[in-house]
């Protein structure tokens, strides 16, 4: 049985998730992503990647503020969905639209719940140092991330990613499941599991203050955290006054001042921590582009003894 979804997302995260559920035996027959907001250059509107798949995919779009209001349900509610797919929507729905669906509504999480619940759980999982997450679909409830478990997927964390490399290859996992899910539901064969409460983690939304290198950590944490920040916003530290961007980096054997400059080379530069050494490999200056360490330090020359930070 073919199932009428209302699809709600706003993330690039989003896009895989629409894509399959467009393709899939299920019609799609509404996409509810954020209104287009000011960004770039000039502040120009810029839809969101949901918004903009959806007009690629020729479906029902519609850009609101939010479902909360009593016009955003209204709208929701006339698109008379059977099933409410969210995936990386960013608000905490309400009793009255998560009664909407006459099957269900159903959120696919970025981590295995009820580990890492919360708004960052890609950036989370590495900046823990994790050696593996996975993706979640749930029946939603009122809670955040708390409703019974329908569907898992585990996936190793390579030491290669970031969160973008991480995020996106969760998403198209994800995809996956949601769809299965959905076929579940469908067929009246889903069995919601209940999450274990007292095995809940949590990882909430990244503060600006999360962004800065604390040069007394060590190493492998400031790897980590360069990581869980990369490709955007970027991990953040100062050099000569001016704020630098830090997007990836390596632990070396090191030792000195935590900040100081301990070692240069034409390949890039070495940073002391509180423990082991960092050596960046791709920064970006202030109002200047990302760019290898080793062009870095071609331009920048910086010196044994400068800090950063």
């Amino acid at each position: 049985m073919a199932l009428r979804v209302t699809f709600l997302g706003n993330d690039r995260w989003s896009v895989p998730s629409l894509r399959a559920l467009a393709s899939s035996t299920h019609g799609v027959v509404a996409v509810v992503t954020a209104a287009p907001k000011p960004a770039g250059r000039g502040n120009r509107l810029r839809s969101t990647p949901v918004a903009v798949a959806a007009r690629e995919l020729e479906l029902p779009l519609l850009e609101m503020e939010t479902v909360r209001s009593d016009q955003g349900r209204s709208e929701l509610a006339s698109t008379e969905p059977d099933v409410l797919a969210v995936v990386a929507y960013g608000e905490l729905l309400p009793k009255a639209v998560l009664e909407l669906p006459k099957v269900a509504p159903v959120n696919l999480h970025f981590s295995l719940l009820p580990a890492l619940r919360g708004a960052s759980p890609v950036q989370a999982a590495l900046l823990l140092g994790m050696g593996e997450t996975g993706v979640s679909t749930i029946v939603m409830d009122e809670g955040m991330d708390t409703g019974p478990v329908l569907l898992q997927h585990r996936e190793p964390i390579e030491p290669g990613d970031d969160a973008g490399s991480l995020g996106m290859r969760l998403a198209s996992h994800g995809a996956r499941i949601l769809v299965g899910s959905i076929d579940l539901l469908a067929a009246g064969g889903a069995h919601p599991i209940p999450q274990d409460n007292a095995l809940a983690t949590f990882a909430p939304k990244l503060r600006p203050r999360d962004r800065v290198l604390d040069w007394s950590n060590d190493a492998r944490d400031l790897v980590n955290r360069c990581r869980a920040l990369s490709p955007e916003p970027g991990a953040t530290t100062t050099f000569r006054g001016d704020d630098l961007k830090v997007f990836g980096g390596e632990l070396v054997e090191a030792s000195g001042d935590p900040g100081a400059i301990v070692e240069v080379d034409k390949d890039g530069f070495v940073v002391a921590t509180g423990d082991g050494g960092f050596r960046p490999l791709a920064l970006a200056p202030s109002s200047r582009g990302r760019m290898r360490s080793r062009d870095f330090v071609n331009g920048y020359r910086p010196t044994l003894g400068e800090r950063l930070g």
